[in-house]
């Protein structure tokens, strides 16, 4: 056996061993003759990490294999029932040195163990295998490093979890995986001491070739997660390695292999598995939260994964012209997919929580849809009340739907008291705040978020224009060189220009971002009213193409005309507009303390009765 290598050598064929099962294979030699009990083995070749007894039970199955070995007529390790297991072939001490477990030794050096060169020779009955072991070469599962060197591993004390690779051929598959990707996140940041990069921002480098150590920088982490998923029928198999990305050092590597139904079982053992490596302290209550998981429905999940393809279908077409038919059937399909995972498994949270997705979905707020997803809201929290997503969609549905701003603040304290390393419930925070005219409790809570996750922008994330020092023209050097055809940001800037006074550029953008969506009837209305009277006439004459658009149809958003009124000092057209957007409870009725766009009307007696109506302070 070479232990550094995790290799089992057996009549000239070697076998590869996980580390864990080497490990497991260790502490049986420390002990054997004797029965080592279950619980045992697990907090020496587990500590200070939960992981089920199935773990140990597939990592004896493992070595079974590797011995030939048959569980019923154990020639080599025996299970000693409702007990543990016990190594039956003679152990020999080589050099006279008695073999003695890592935990023993350790208690009897110290936190400090002197290094000696303890072999163990074990023959099989019939002369089946020859192992040597050394353990201080030996650095099984990190025994070496925590006995011998603790402080010497990397210290990491922040992740990112990069978007796992799908293996299987079904492209359907690829929803799946990314909720497992979701899901390890989830796991990972519930740990109190270990910061964890959030999904939004990782999801970017799906299908990256970035070097680690550069996108270790790029989001300022110490360690990198990465991995792939198989799932075949109703097994799904993770294999999961842990790297020291400011070094491109890897650490660890395992695979785990469940039914589909133990999938959040099987989440939670790579979250506290990758918890052990890091040597992140892991509170009573988060093992708990670790532990206890129920099994997933696999057909409520599969019907959960269509579901999240058709709301991604339905992102893919909004704002978009001649699109409204599509996006509304792939909603309808949404809403009955979520509709049958409930009712395959009333327990299912994520179904719940996809919801008010479905509400948000789209250009214009489905409010028939209210009273489900508040609902949905409620049980996702009634079945799970630890869940940071569900609080924070709580919070976000209290301020666009219900404006209760008491409440949405409520859930969102609640988010950041479960894991006060949330980036994204400080980033909801900070935009909170911001939305009730409290900027610089706002600047606070953003820098925070920032600083937990910087590779992701939450200034730009509120959609609207703040004062946080960068120009305009510093806004489009960004956007030429990161979303070069990205509309929505194209229209944003469109905007900011307008705010500016300087219609020229705005009309350009908004011509760049119409065109892209589709609108092409309001690009050419833009095109000839800026040839004949200039930008600012050209936006008066697109704003009033757009109301005559908008007689008969909803589909284009109402925020782009009250943003567009406003820039442009009509008062009295900003203001019906703004009256639409507050019956349709459009997001940009939210910002109204906090957006620049409406400085030219705070001072109308219409604006302070907007604010009454929509609960903010004067």
């Amino acid at each position: 056996m070479r232990p550094s290598l995790n290799s089992v050598s057996r009549n000239g064929t070697s076998a590869q061993l996980e580390p864990k099962v080497m490990a497991v294979l260790v502490c049986l030699a420390a002990h054997a003759p004797e029965p080592v009990p279950k619980e045992k083995l697990l907090q020496e070749v587990w500590p200070d990490t939960f992981v089920g007894e199935g773990v140990l039970t597939r990592s004896v199955h493992e070595l079974r294999q590797v011995f030939q070995d048959e569980a019923k007529e154990s020639t080599v390790i025996q299970t000693i029932a409702k007990r543990g297991y016990r190594l039956v072939v003679p152990v020999v001490p080589v050099n006279g040195v008695p073999p003695v477990s890592p935990a023993v030794e350790a208690r009897q050096t110290g936190s400090l163990v002197v290094p000696r060169k303890l072999r163990i020779g074990m023959w099989a009955v019939g002369g089946v295998a020859l192992l040597g072991v050394s353990l201080f070469a030996l650095n099984i599962g990190g025994l070496r490093d925590r006995l011998l060197t603790r402080n010497a591993a990397p210290v990491i004390r922040s992740l990112a979890v990069l978007p796992l690779q799908s293996l299987s051929a079904d492209p359907a598959q690829e929803y799946f995986t990314e909720g497992m990707t979701d899901a390890l996140i989830t796991d990972l940041a519930q740990i109190s001491a270990l910061k964890v990069v959030s999904r939004t921002t990782v999801m970017r480098y799906q299908g990256t070739s970035e070097p680690l150590p550069q996108i270790a920088r790029e989001l300022n982490v110490d360690g990198i997660v990465e991995g792939t998923v198989q799932r075949s029928g109703n097994r799904v198999r993770i294999t999961a390695q842990l790297i020291y990305a400011p070094a491109d050092r890897h650490l660890w590597a395992q695979s785990f292999e469940r039914d589909v139904k133990d999938m959040l079982a099987l989440q939670s053992t790579v979250a506290s598995e990758i918890a052990r490596e890091v040597q992140v302290k892991v509170t009573a209550e988060e093992q708990a939260k670790l532990r206890n998981v129920r099994p997933v429905n696999t057909k409520a999940l599969d019907a959960y994964v269509e579901a999240r393809f058709h709301l991604d279908q339905v992102d893919k077409f909004e704002f978009y012209k001649d699109k409204q038919l599509a996006l509304q059937e792939e909603r309808d399909k949404a809403l009955s997919y979520l509709d049958r995972a409930i009712q395959i498994d009333p327990d299912y949270v994520p179904a719940y929580l996809a919801y008010s997705d479905a509400v948000d979905s789209g250009s214009v707020p489905r409010l028939d849809l209210l009273p489900r997803a508040k609902a949905a809201l409620a049980k996702a929290l009634e079945l799970d009340e630890t869940s940071i997503p569900a609080h924070l969609a709580q919070a976000r549905f209290m301020e666009q739907y219900a404006y209760d701003w008491p409440s949405a603040e409520k859930e969102i304290k609640r988010a950041i008291e479960l894991n006060p390393n949330s980036a994204d419930a400080h980033a909801a925070y900070s935009g909170y705040l911001a939305d009730l005219g409290r900027s610089a409790d706002a600047d606070r809570e953003v820098k925070i978020a920032q600083a937990l996750d910087p590779g992701h922008d939450y200034f730009a994330d509120a959609g609207v224009h703040r004062d946080d020092g960068q120009t305009i023209e510093e806004e489009r050097q960004a956007l030429e060189e990161k979303a070069p055809n990205d509309p929505f940001a194209m229209g944003t800037l469109a905007k900011v220009y307008a705010i500016a006074g300087r219609y020229k550029e705005a009309v350009e953008m908004y011509e760049r971002a119409l065109a892209l969506y589709g609108w092409h009837d309001f690009v050419a209305v833009l095109k000839r009213a800026d040839a004949s009277g200039g930008p600012k006439f050209a936006l008066q004459e697109w704003m009033r193409a757009d109301e005559e658009y908008s007689r008969g149809h909803n589909d284009f958003p109402v925020f782009v005309a009250a943003f567009t009124y406003a820039s442009l000092g009509d008062n009295d057209r900003a203001f019906a507009w703004l009256d639409k957007a507050y019956a349709q409870r459009d997001w940009c009725i939210i910002y109204l303390k906090n957006d620049s766009v409406w400085d030219p009307l705070r001072s109308d007696p219409r604006f302070k009765d907007l604010l009454r109506r929509v609960g903010l302070p004067p």
